[in-house]
C-alpha cells in the first residue's frame, strides 16, 4: 500500500455516468463512511448487515421525502475498485434527480470527488500501479479498436510486468554493489561484472524497444494528421468525400473554390486519420482570400504527419511531378502520390506516362475507384511493419520521457564499468536508473506529481 495524504479518509461521491438525460445514472461513493451514509438514506434494508457484492432494490429517502427508486450495488473493501468500501447507486437518469441524490449524500457527510480521485485511491491502496491507473484514463478516452487494445493491455499489467522484472534484477545488483562499499578496505567484488554487463544489455534492449514504440503509440492514441495537397481542381474535395463516404466538402468545377481548410476524421484499421482538405496550391494569385487559403495549406502541409499529393493525371507531366517530389524530399515530408481522374485513361497508359516515378496510386475519386488501395497505403505508411497492438506499446509521454532517462542512466552505468570507475559512482547511476523505472509504475512519486496526473481524469473515475 502506498502512503496516503491528508484527506484520503474522506468519503467521496460523484456521478460515474455521463452528464445529461439517460435511462439510468450511476452515482458512486467510496470511503469508510459510504455504507453508513447510504444506509441512512435507504430504509428498505440495513446495508451494514448486507454481504459484499450484492444488489438491493428500494427507495432512497431524505427527511421522509422519496428521492428515487434505485438499485444499490455494495462492494466492501478491500475487494472493490478503490480498495475501500464502495457503493454505486443506479437511479433514473434525470440530471435533477441525480443531483438531489448526490446532495443528500453530501448532507450525510460525503464530499464531492475531484477528477480521477477514485482511480487515485485505487493506486494509493495498491489495487493498481501508476502505469495501470493512467491506462484507465486512456481506455475511457479510446475511440478505436487499436487504442482500446493498447490501454487494456496496460491495465492488465503487461507494461508494468516487464518493468518490474527488470527493476527487481537491477535492485539485486545494486544491493551487491552497495555491499562492496561496506568492504571497500578489503577490495572485494560481490557483483559479477560480466553478469551486470549481460543484464545491462537486456535492460537496454527492452527499454529501447519500449521507447521506440512511443511513435506508434502516439499514432494509436492521438491519430495521424493527413494533409491533402494539390493544385486547384485536382479533386481534393471529391477525394475527401469518397474517403468519408459522405458529402462533407463543397465540390465545384470552378478552380479554387475551397478557400479554407476542412478537417474530418477517418478510422482505418483502428488508426484515426485526421484528413485535412486544403486550398489548392497556386504559384501566383491576386485573390486575397485565396492567398490566405494557400498560406494555411502550406502551414498544414508542414505540420502534417503524412501528405497526400493529389494530381490530375491528364494535366501534369512526369517532369513537373518529379519537380514536386524533389521539393517534398527537400522539405523531408512523408508523402503519398495519388493520380486522380484515372478513369479517362488505361492503367497501362498511365504507367507508361509516369514510368520514371514508382509508387503512384491511380484513382478516380469521382467514381470511388481504388480509394481502398489508398487507405491501405496510408496504414502501411504509418505502421511500417511495426509491432502490433497485442505487444506492449507506450502511449504516454510521461512514460516515454522516463524511459529516455533510464536509457541515459544505462549508458552511464556501462561507461562506468568500461572505465573501471569506483563502485560508489556506479551505485549512484544504478539508483538513478531505478528511480526513473519507479517513476513510471509509481514506486517513486511525489504528491504534486500524483495530483497532476489524476487531475486529467474525468470526475467519477
Amino acid at each position: 500500500m502506498h502512503g496516503k495524504a491528508i484527506g484520503w479518509d474522506d468519503t467521496i461521491v460523484a456521478l460515474a455516468t455521463a452528464q445529461g438525460i439517460g435511462a439510468i445514472g450511476v452515482i458512486r461513493l467510496s470511503g469508510g463512511q459510504s455504507i453508513d451514509i447510504v444506509n441512512r438514506l435507504f430504509p428498505s434494508k440495513d446495508l451494514t448487515q448486507a454481504p459484499s457484492h450484492t444488489l438491493h432494490v428500494g427507495y432512497l429517502k431524505e427527511n421522509g421525502k422519496v428521492l428515487d427508486e434505485v438499485v444499490i450495488s455494495l462492494f466492501k473493501g478491500p475487494k472493490s475498485y478503490t480498495g475501500e468500501d464502495v457503493i454505486e447507486i443506479s437511479g433514473h437518469g434525470s440530471p435533477y434527480v441525480l443531483q438531489q441524490i448526490m446532495q443528500a449524500c453530501v448532507n450525510q457527510g460525503a464530499r464531492l470527488a475531484k477528477p480521477g480521485e477514485y482511480t487515485q485511491r485505487a493506486f494509493l491502496n495498491g489495487k493498481l500501479d501508476l502505469a495501470q491507473a493512467e491506462a484507465v484514463a486512456d481506455l475511457i478516452a479510446s475511440n478505436t479498436e487499436a487504442s482500446r487494445k493498447t490501454a487494456l493491455h496496460n491495465i492488465r499489467g503487461g507494461f508494468s510486468e516487464r518493468l518490474s522484472s527488470l527493476r527487481e534484477r537491477l535492485i539485486k545488483f545494486s544491493a551487491l554493489i552497495e555491499l562492496e562499499l561496506d568492504f571497500s578496505q578489503e577490495d572485494v567484488e560481490f557483483a559479477d561484472r560480466t553478469q551486470l554487463y549481460e543484464l545491462l544489455t537486456e535492460v537496454q534492449q527492452t527499454t529501447q524497444q519500449l521507447a521506440s514504440s512511443f511513435q506508434l503509440g502516439n499514432v494509436i492514441k492521438n491519430g495521424v494528421s493527413v494533409a491533402i495537397i494539390g493544385k486547384p481542381n485536382a479533386g481534393k474535395s471529391t477525394l475527401l468525400n469518397a474517403l468519408l463516404n459522405e458529402n462533407r466538402a463543397i465540390v465545384s468545377d470552378i478552380a479554387g473554390t475551397t478557400r479554407d481548410t476542412i478537417e474530418e476524421v477517418l478510422n482505418i484499421d483502428g488508426i484515426l486519420f485526421r484528413l485535412i482538405d486544403t486550398a489548392g496550391i497556386r504559384e501566383h494569385t491576386h485573390d486575397v482570400i485565396e492567398s490566405i487559403g494557400m498560406e494555411k495549406a502550406l502551414a498544414k502541409m508542414q505540420q502534417a504527419d503524412v501528405v497526400i499529393y493529389l494530381f490530375d493525371v491528364n494535366e501534369i507531366t512526369a517532369a513537373d511531378l518529379q519537380s514536386t517530389i524533389n521539393e517534398f524530399n527537400n522539405k523531408k515530408l512523408k508523402f503519398v502520390l495519388v493520380g486522380n481522374k484515372a478513369d479517362a485513361s488505361s492503367d497501362d497508359t498511365l504507367r507508361d506516362k509516369f514510368s520514371s516515378i514508382p509508387g503512384i496510386i491511380y484513382i478516380s475519386a469521382k467514381e470511388n475507384r481504388h480509394t481502398e488501395v489508398l487507405k491501405e497505403k496510408l496504414v502501411d505508411l504509418v505502421l511500417q511493419g511495426k509491432v502490433t497492438t497485442e505487444d506492449t506499446i507506450i502511449t504516454n509521454a510521461r512514460h516515454f520521457h522516463a524511459l529516455q532517462e533510464v536509457l541515459q542512466s544505462l549508458i552511464d552505468i556501462r561507461n562506468g564499468l568500461d572505465n573501471n570507475i569506483p563502485s560508489d559512482l556506479i551505485a549512484l547511476d544504478i539508483r538513478r536508473c531505478l528511480h526513473y523505472l519507479g517513476e513510471i509504475t509509481g514506486q517513486v512519486t511525489t504528491e504534486d506529481q500524483l495530483d497532476y496526473i489524476f487531475s486529467k481524469f474525468c470526475i467519477g473515475k
